[in-house]
């Protein structure tokens, strides 16, 4: 339905997205945050996610240039960021036993607080990062008291911390799980959109029949991008990422089985929060939308083959 409206009302799709960042992603991670319980278990899982996404980005981003395969700020979210909700969670409960699901929960909450809290920070400073540059000696100090500045100012602001306050707030009351239970359909709700506004911008990329010139030259710089940075972003999702959550998850002290969902998070195809943050941002949605359906077609083959290897007789990689 979104790819049909998309094709015949291109230019609504950031004026959905926005408010759908503004006030139904807090709702969204209230209705996560309460449905699966504020506990310290959830939350170590939620820090192991966002320990994963955040070294895996700063690594991509720490590469010289020469050697970084993906430079784009919302390409680069979109290689750690996994649609956990819609793909991975689903996949789990499919594949791996229930007890399974308190941890691809966890991986999922981790992942949603870390994507709107920083996510947007780190669209906004690297498009920054482009303009000329003020000169070093003078103004080292004050460019990182303004960096720190704006990132708490980022995460106070966030969605992401809105709901978290939210979910914080009705656990202290009496009718914290008729709440709960109230708001997890209207989280479902705002999924359901944000999956409305991802086809939507999938039927605005124009095509050959009906196109302008300034479009048709657009879409031909978007057709070269599998053959580059798209490409390395899809490899980046669908293999390394998921290499390194393994890696990681090996050097922690947990299950067989936690690592197991861990790994199958990991290997999920790129979120839809990063096409809603390109949005929000008015950077590179076209791109994201790409990856985002390309990545998706592909994990139905990978992620099979990721759970093929974590079944193997030793129980790892």
């Amino acid at each position: 339905m979104g790819f049909w409206i998309g094709r015949l009302r291109p230019g609504w799709t950031q004026p959905l997205a926005i408010p759908l960042v503004r006030f139904g992603v807090p709702l969204s991670v209230m209705g996560l945050l309460l449905k699966g319980g504020l506990n310290w278990s959830l939350a170590t899982i939620a820090l192991t996610a966002a320990l994963a996404i955040s070294t895996w980005m700063l690594v991509l981003q720490g590469l010289p240039p020469a050697w970084r395969p993906v430079n784009s700020p919302t390409l680069q979210i979109g290689c750690a960021l996994g649609n956990t909700a819609y793909f991975g969670i689903p996949v789990a409960l499919a594949l791996l036993p229930s007890e399974a699901l308190p941890v691809s929960i966890g991986y999922d909450l981790g992942a949603t607080l870390l994507a709107w809290s920083l996510g947007p920070f780190w669209l906004r400073r690297r498009s920054q990062g482009g303009r000329s540059a003020p000169s070093r000696a003078a103004d080292l100090s004050t460019g990182r008291q303004s960096t720190i500045s704006a990132l708490l100012s980022q995460i106070s602001a966030s969605p992401a911390s809105r709901g978290l306050v939210g979910a914080l707030l009705v656990q202290s009351t009496p009718w914290s799980d008729a709440i709960a239970s109230g708001l997890w359909l209207p989280s479902r709700i705002v999924i359901v959109l944000a999956l409305v506004v991802v086809g939507m911008r999938l039927g605005a990329i124009p095509d050959a029949r009906n196109a302008s010139a300034s479009d048709l030259d657009k879409r031909s710089e978007l057709d070269q991008q599998p053959s580059g940075e798209l490409r390395a972003a899809l490899i980046c999702k669908l293999l390394l990422f998921p290499s390194w959550v393994w890696l990681l998850c090996s050097l922690l002290p947990l299950s067989t089985l936690s690592r197991q969902a861990l790994v199958l998070q990991g290997a999920a195809p790129a979120a839809i929060s990063v096409l809603l943050m390109a949005e929000h941002a008015g950077k590179d949605a076209d791109r994201a939308a790409r990856l985002i359906l390309r990545s998706t077609l592909l994990a139905l083959i990978s992620v099979p083959l990721w759970w093929y290897l974590l079944l193997q007789p030793s129980g790892t990689l």
